[in-house]
């Protein structure tokens, strides 16, 4: 039997803090799957630059990733629903309260485990790990 797992994020400009969490992810079943976050549902920090189609085919070419998804434009929950994973693997630092998730899965008869991946340290002093670093640096240096 498969083991489904389920990653999601933003994944606007990816880097390797991205790349840790979704390997990570993987891991932790035999398949991958990743809900990249629509545009409109992003509501905790900047709007994503680059559009949702483009963010999931460059998700979908890691080679840790099964499969990339976008989100469903309403229900967040929707996909997992229709993919019925076995696990919800979150980022480290990712903003979601995994107590209200696992609620919601539960209401939704869904039976899955809601696990947290590792952070990953800078392997570099100048390594960025976080888009809104990246776009800070781009702004520093070109703007």
């Amino acid at each position: 039997m498969t083991r489904t797992v389920i990653a999601q994020g933003t994944f606007d400009i990816l880097h390797p803090g991205h790349v840790h969490y979704l390997e990570e992810a993987a891991a932790m079943g035999d398949e991958l799957v990743v809900i990249v976050a629509r545009r409109s549902n992003v509501d905790h920090k900047e709007k994503p630059i680059c559009p949702a189609t483009q963010r999931r085919d460059v998700v979908a070419a890691l080679e840790a990733v099964d499969e990339a998804v976008v989100g469903h434009e309403t229900d967040i929950f929707a996909p997992i629903e229709e993919i019925d994973p076995d696990v919800i693997a979150l980022g480290h630092d990712q903003h979601h309260d995994d107590e209200a998730i696992a609620a919601e899965l539960e209401a939704r008869g869904i039976d899955c485990e809601v696990r947290r991946a590792s952070g990953r340290e800078p392997a570099a002093t100048d390594e960025l790990l976080s888009t809104r670093h990246i776009v800070d640096r781009i702004l520093e240096r070109r703007g």
